[in-house]
């Protein structure tokens, strides 16, 4: 796997693009290739492999920007997408303009050990056989299980105008498991996941037949669910669960696209107390092994960890890199796009909330009613108000202090900032949660969250019990 143009040649097609009298002008490559693997019901449903190899060339000029992306890797190809990007952004005076660029040294945040693509299928097969058995072993309930698992690797190229010449690396590894219970109440699913930017020897560190097992026993335990309570209570979310409310109900109001589109709740708040004292959001494209975590982001800028809410306190926005160069702001590291053939935009990595003083067992048993969610599910936000809608995949009844009886899938409603606000007990005991993807302008890009077990001392839980 190889993805090789020559600098001179990269330099050859900037200056093309920037004939027009364009101001900025970049060159993203990439070669992915990636396998996925489905089991179901016992048996391998699906072998896939695919490759992905392209370039995609940006040039802007004055408000405008021109994209084109080819899959010619050739000096005639290069050269004819960037012309089209710069017919794209307008017309000049045609003069001459020279890119000099200045190799930099790669940011490394993950270290492969044994790369996935080197790994024979036969072994990837067998691994979804074992996680199939252990949900199976988990009780006679279990009447179906399902497994996938992909893996990844991308090495990409990023050049542009301004000297930025750098290339990164990328391999992802995941597993998924849904199991299926069967009772007198009818049917429950169990999920479970994990996902890392590291290689095969993911599997080494994580237990995925205790994964397995784990998602067989939340169906079996979904069985004996009842009703959900409906109205405004004291919810726990435990950790890990809960770092995607935080992604969804600020983080996207976070990014600086967003803001200044006058589309978010925290729009000219930086200064402001937005959230809990207890609170301090983060987000942090180097956290190793971690599902959002990128040597570069994808306008090869180095990502960093970014602070953006300290003690309740808004410190800043995510930025990429064309808003923070027009604005005079630092860089966050936060430019990413789904592929070569799209426009990078201003995205989160890996957003998580800080631990807090509390045990979590405390948190429990300061709750005389309430609901304990132990898996959220997916949500949406309006992030120019920041209200919001989660469902809830696995959660439990508080009674008297004490975790009792499961309660059938709901919703959670509530709105961002009256959530953080809200928060009135932070957990000691951080954990990330499962990989996720996020979807944005068409775009999905994995991403990584997380957070200690908290309370929010009131939130609309929307169930059906009367």
């Amino acid at each position: 796997m190889c993805l090789v143009i020559e600098r001179d040649l990269v330099e050859d097609v900037l200056a093309h693009a920037m004939r027009t009298g364009a101001e900025f002008a970049e060159l993203y490559g990439e070669d992915k290739r990636s396998t996925s693997l489905a089991l179901d019901d016992g048996r391998v449903e699906q072998v896939t492999s695919g490759r992905d190899r392209g370039v995609g060339i940006r040039v802007i000029r004055g408000a405008t920007t021109g994209y084109a992306h080819t899959a010619d890797l050739t000096a005639a190809g290069l050269r004819a997408a960037a012309e089209a990007a710069a017919s794209a952004a307008g017309h000049a005076d045609g003069g001459r303009h020279v890119v000099a660029l200045t190799p930099a040294a790669r940011h490394v945040v993950n270290t492969v050990v044994t790369a996935p693509d080197e790994v024979p299928t036969s072994r990837k097969v067998e691994l979804l056989r074992r996680v199939d058995h252990a949900a199976r072993s988990a009780g006679a309930e279990i009447v179906q299980v399902a497994a996938g698992y992909g893996d990844s690797r991308k090495q990409v190229l990023v050049a542009n105008s301004d000297g930025v010449f750098v290339d990164d690396d990328q391999v992802r590894v995941l597993m998924r498991i849904s199991a299926i219970a069967s009772g007198d109440a009818g049917m429950q699913t169990g999920f479970q996941s994990m996902g890392h930017t590291v290689g095969w020897e993911a599997f080494d560190r994580v237990d995925v037949e205790a994964l397995a097992r784990e998602a067989a026993e939340q169906a079996i335990r979904k069985l004996r669910a009842r009703p959900a309570p409906s109205g405004a209570l004291p919810v726990v979310i435990k950790h890990g669960t809960g770092g995607v409310l935080f992604h969804e109900a600020c983080g996207h109001g976070l990014e600086a696209d967003h803001v200044a589109k006058g589309a978010s709740v925290y729009a000219g708040k930086v200064g402001e107390l937005v959230a809990s004292p207890l609170v301090t959001l983060v987000d942090d494209g180097t956290l190793a092994g971690e599902w959002g975590t990128l040597g570069i982001d994808d306008e090869g800028h180095p990502t960093q960890r970014n602070v953006l809410i300290q003690d309740g306190v808004l410190t800043g926005y995510m930025w990429d890199h064309v808003r923070a160069r027009a604005e005079g702001r630092p860089l966050t590291g936060n430019g990413r796009r789904q592929s070569y053939m799209h426009l990078p935009m201003v995205r989160m990595t890996n957003t998580f909330v800080l631990d807090g003083p509390d045990d979590p067992d405390d948190i429990v048993a300061a709750t005389d009613h309430g609901v304990y969610i132990a898996k959220l599910g997916g949500g949406s936000v309006n992030t120019a108000n920041g209200d919001f809608v989660f469902g809830m995949t696995e959660a439990y009844l508080i009674e008297g202090g004490r975790i009792t009886e499961p309660l059938r899938d709901g919703n959670l409603i509530g709105n961002g900032p009256q959530v953080l606000r809200d928060i009135d007990m932070l957990g000691n005991d951080f954990a990330m949660g499962n990989p996720g993807t996020c979807g944005k302008d068409g775009q999905g890009v994995p991403v990584g969250d997380g957070q200690p077990t908290l309370r929010v001392a009131s939130m609309t839980v929307g169930g059906t019990a009367s």
